[in-house]
């Protein structure tokens, strides 16, 4: 949605966090070359106009209704919990504008089809980078924003093209030629999340802010609640929506999934819990007594070569729900 707050942990530091999922995104075979694409270039940017203006009529009046006819899970939710928020501190998104588009659209016959769209918004150290995913469950249906990972850099721009200029995606479960099958990173990057580098797995992911990182961060905000009496647990899981990916040019995967964060935070005292930071309109400030529970959702762009560990290249995090007791 229109510039997001950065998300930080409620109750002291800022604890980075994690985020994609599993299921079916469209798959490769040996006919992908001669099945029409998605929708033509032209189509994606009217998608991407068209949702512009729509993000834009939302963020006026932060009506979640106006988000249900241009975006599907998780970024529903997720932007649905932002407006929530911005209701509370009074304070709508400044005017959506994307910059520089460019479309990666993969050939597929069935549905759902989607596509990627790399873009920008902002000017000068205020720019955020997009990796836009948009979906369509049916013929006729509308195309809904799926997902918006932010990426550092141009990772789309990693991505084959063939003669015609469109994109190829690869099957979910298929591992032929990669290192991990991209519906299997969201298992093991939420495994590794929640035990650790020596979790099944983790090997394949390189360390970074996003993984190794983001472990030391947690368990040093663990550590840093205790002396403060708040105990926190928290617990990675595969979050129940798609897993999209399309090869890229050196025969690896890029790969769009998500994650669940699932965070308990209890204290004996009372006083010592309280709904602040990116929590504020999840739940009412008095609700809070000894323990807050809250969901939060992950969103990840993943760069997988053919060779050797996966990198995470962007991420979207959100919390979703929060519940005081």
């Amino acid at each position: 949605m229109p510039k997001r707050f950065i998300t930080i942990l409620s109750l002291g530091p800022c604890l980075a966090v994690a985020a994609f999922a599993a299921g079916c995104g469209g798959g490769e075979s040996s006919s992908a070359g001669t099945d029409p694409p998605a929708l033509t270039k032209a189509q994606a940017q009217q998608v991407l106009t068209s949702f512009t203006e729509g993000a834009n009529r939302a963020g006026r009046t932060l009506d979640r209704g106006e988000l249900t006819g241009i975006e599907a899970d998780p970024q529903l939710s997720m932007d649905a919990a932002s407006f929530r928020l911005r209701k509370v501190i009074r304070q709508r998104p400044p005017t959506l504008r994307f910059d520089n588009p460019s479309f990666y659209i993969p050939r597929m016959k069935e549905y759902p089809r989607w596509f990627a769209a790399d873009a920008s918004t902002g000017v000068g150290k205020q720019t955020t980078r997009h990796a836009l995913l948009f979906t369509q469950s049916a013929a006729g249906a509308p195309w809904l924003l799926a997902a918006d990972p932010f990426p550092p850099d141009a990772a789309l721009s990693r991505v084959a093209l063939d003669a015609e200029g469109y994109a190829t995606a690869v099957s979910p479960g298929t591992s032929q030629g990669l290192p991990v099958a991209p519906a299997k990173l969201a298992d093991t990057h939420a495994a590794m999340l929640s035990g650790g580098s020596s979790a099944p797995g983790a090997s394949v992911l390189a360390d970074g802010p996003r993984t190794s990182q983001t472990v030391e961060a947690l368990r040093q905000g663990e550590r840093m609640l205790a002396k403060r009496g708040i105990t926190l647990s928290s617990r990675f899981s595969v979050a129940p929506y798609g897993v999209y990916a399309l090869r890229t040019k050196d025969r690896g995967a890029l790969v769009w999934y998500v994650l669940q964060q699932n965070e308990a935070y209890s204290s004996a005292k009372r006083g010592r819990l309280a709904v602040s930071g990116d929590l504020v309109g999840l739940a009412p400030a008095n609700s809070v007594r000894n323990r807050m529970d809250t969901t939060v959702l992950v969103q990840y762009l993943a760069t997988v070569p053919p060779k050797g560990r996966v990198t995470i290249s962007g991420m979207y995090r959100k919390a979703v729900t929060a519940h005081g007791s």
